[in-house]
């Protein structure tokens, strides 16, 4: 027996559950499908919040701990310390996160299909029908991560730049100072980005993340680590890896009666690698224009999304210095210059600010649709 929504969104991560629980609370009968067995399950993303993410969703406060600062070190391991006053970041347990964010999602009435795999959809008249499953929808989201499978069925865009990410939890001790993220620009060990000590909830996470085509030697970012707070590598708890989109939000991220949001549109900030604020915040706004579209005859959500989803004009200019411009030598020269720690500020501290980015253009494809998708 073939079930109708009026929503479905693929991918339980962070904006697909967002987006599903606020079109849920606003009236809509949603459900979110996921070939993970359940929430939670195969982590692959650091879980660090910004300030602005935490103030998107009232979090429970056992699952985050509040970090205030950031030690930038150099490829010598020199230092600076960063900080804002009232600027805060959250280390997560993202498991833990993930599984109470998508209790609450059920609570405001979703449907969770953990444990079932999107094969596909095709239109069907005013709906759209996914194969595989006896389910129909009026409108589909693709939440579903940096190689949406949504994206290859309706001809939408593709990230096509990637860094590829690695992290090991080790138990929590040593001298790394527990306020703080420990973030390494070192082109030898991570050539495109950083290497990283994140005090978290549970664990000291280490990690780094390279240029698609580096592979990531996590045994040489945890023994450097270990020289600069003497770190615990010998019991490794947890480790996880994944890739990170980083060319910037995808086109055409739309097309009839579907949009994607989070990693899947490139909602990713190319400089920081951070996504979990955009899950949040335009999970939400794509719940919310689809919910005004469909029950009280509002545009269409690609156009409303298409003037507010972010360019990231000047992070990917920067994207480009990192990869072919600044080496190690130059950046332990300008690491303790006032320019340099103003720079490091904006991006760690005002990601509104003087790296905001220009609007997306040409983001709507109207009536395009695959021959797969028909």
């Amino acid at each position: 027996m073939t079930t109708d929504y009026d929503l479905v969104v693929v991918g339980g991560s962070f904006a697909g559950l967002i987006c599903a629980r606020t079109a849920a609370m606003r009236g809509l009968k949603v459900a979110v499908i996921d070939r993970r067995r359940e929430p939670g399950a195969a982590v692959h993303t650091t879980g660090i919040l910004v300030k602005e993410a935490a103030e998107e969703i009232d979090l429970p406060p056992d699952v985050v701990r509040r970090i205030h600062g950031v030690r930038l070190y150099g490829p010598s391991l020199a230092s600076i310390d960063l900080a804002e006053p009232g600027y805060y970041f959250l280390a997560t347990d993202t498991a833990r996160l993930l599984r109470w964010l998508a209790l609450d999602t059920a609570m405001a009435g979703a449907r969770l299909c953990y444990g079932t795999s999107y094969r596909g959809a095709c239109y069907e008249e005013d709906r759209l029908r996914l194969r595989g499953v006896d389910i129909t929808t009026r409108y589909l989201v693709g939440a579903d991560g940096a190689r949406s499978a949504v994206a290859r069925t309706f001809g939408l865009g593709l990230n096509n730049q990637f860094l590829q990410g690695i992290e090991a939890h080790v138990p929590l001790d040593g001298d790394m100072a527990p306020n703080l993220l420990h973030c390494v620009l070192n082109r030898r060990l991570a050539p495109g980005y950083i290497a990283w000590a994140v005090p978290g909830v549970e664990t000291l996470q280490v990690g780094l993340a390279a240029a698609r085509g580096v592979k990531p030697d996590l045994d040489a970012a945890l023994a450097m680590m270990n020289r600069i707070g003497g770190i615990d590598t010998s019991q490794v708890l947890e480790r996880r890896a994944g890739l990170i989109p980083c060319g910037g939000p995808v086109r055409p991220f739309a097309t009839d009666r579907v949009l994607l949001v989070g990693d899947a549109a490139g909602l990713v900030s190319p400089l920081t690698g951070g996504g979990i604020y955009n899950a949040f915040r335009y999970g939400r706004r794509a719940a919310q224009a689809v919910s005004d579209h469909l029950l009280d005859h509002g545009p269409e959500p690609s156009r409303v999304l298409a003037g507010e989803y972010p360019g990231y004009g000047a992070k990917l200019m920067m994207r480009r210095a990192m990869d072919h411009v600044v080496g190690d030598r130059l950046v332990d020269m300008m690491l303790k210059t006032p320019w340099f720690a103003e720079a490091a500020r904006q991006i760690y501290f005002r990601p509104r600010g003087l790296l905001r980015g220009v609007k997306l253009a040409s983001a709507f494809r109207p009536s395009t649709v695959s021959r797969a998708a028909r």
